[in-house]
């Protein structure tokens, strides 16, 4: 199941624990190479095999049903030739697996509504949205949804147990919509000319054989999306927005730890950039270090000895104009 929220800590941290008697983990872990030919094999199979159609729900909502290609249905169009894809690397440690698998190619397909694309902003991976959905195994048996709407923190759903990364991946194909001007009396939240359409992950991009109740392991999955609102985020407030602490830029946050070293040497808990205020770990705030005297922010960040090392992630420099 996603969930509305997670333990802030970065994965390494989350390895010390990985072999607990308690391990939700029962199934022995297949290899990643292996398995997403498997998953990926099913996925393109269903694609072509399936349609789709849609139906207006309450609030606005735009529901989709998917059907078989058969019988009175045999000339609908396969969502294969509808979708689009993505391809997005994964590797073991993102499971805590023992195996050392480094980068191994997933495709992601996802499906945006032709003429419900949403008129506003899309968000990255570091971001949170409001956003309704259904999450469907390829057997059309639904394992979770809500129909009102749900706040998620997408980078959270990238930790092992915590949710599925091709969820959060996929949202980044949409845009939001806009606030009706007119409100139900009933005090529910009207959304208009949102994103809607539906993403299309193997099991490597979700629950791989970490699965939650409900959810078989290895199944790839299929969401549902009406994406509502999105909310740019600054994680820990230190003036770098979340999505710009993606250092390697690998679309996964929690391995970005640039003082991960120092803290390990301290046996403080390691965490990752995006909600460290002080990222080099050098005893100043990453905020000072990219501020002036009165406050502001400076574009682009200082870099002092012009190292190409901006100054909040190089222990070496500390900076502070106040003093």
């Amino acid at each position: 199941m996603l969930k509305y929220f997670a333990l802030p800590f970065l994965i390494l941290l989350m390895i010390s624990c990985g072999n607990d008697d308690n391990d939700v983990t029962k199934v022995p872990p297949e290899k990643l190479v292996d398995q997403v030919i498997i998953d990926d094999a099913e996925l393109t199979e269903y694609l072509a095999t399936h349609f789709y159609e849609i139906e207006n729900g309450p609030n606005g909502r735009i529901n989709f049903i998917l059907d078989t290609i058969a019988g009175d249905n045999a000339g609908k169009t396969p969502l294969l030739s509808q979708v689009s894809s993505k391809v997005i690397n994964v590797s073991s440690i993102q499971f805590l697996l023992n195996d050392e698998e480094v980068d191994v190619p997933h495709k992601l397909y996802y499906l945006v509504l032709e003429g419900q694309e949403g008129v506003g902003e899309s968000p990255t991976i570091a971001d949170s949205v409001f956003v309704r959905y259904q999450g469907r195994l390829l057997n059309g048996i639904s394992f979770d949804a809500s129909s009102t709407g749900a706040w998620f923190d997408l980078p959270r759903l990238q930790f092992p147990q915590q949710g599925a990364r091709g969820f959060a991946e996929g949202l980044t194909f949409f845009k939001s919509g806009m606030i009706a001007s007119e409100q139900p009396s009933d005090g529910s939240y009207l959304v208009e000319d949102f994103g809607a359409g539906l993403i299309f992950m193997p099991s490597g991009l979700a629950y791989f054989n970490q699965s939650p109740t409900g959810i078989p392991f290895y199944s790839p999955l299929i969401f549902e999306i009406n994406l509502l609102t999105v909310k740019k985020t600054d994680h820990d407030q230190d003036g770098i927005p979340s999505i710009l602490e993606d250092v390697n830029q690998n679309g996964y946050l929690p391995d970005d730890n640039t003082d991960a070293e120092s803290e390990r040497n301290s046996r403080s808990n390691l965490v990752a950039d995006y909600q460290d205020p002080d990222d080099d770990g050098d005893g100043v705030l990453t905020r000072t270090e990219i501020s002036d005297a009165d406050g502001n922010i400076i574009l682009p960040y200082p870099d002092s000895n012009n190292d190409g090392i901006p100054d909040y992630l190089d222990p070496d420099i500390k900076r502070n104009p106040n003093n």
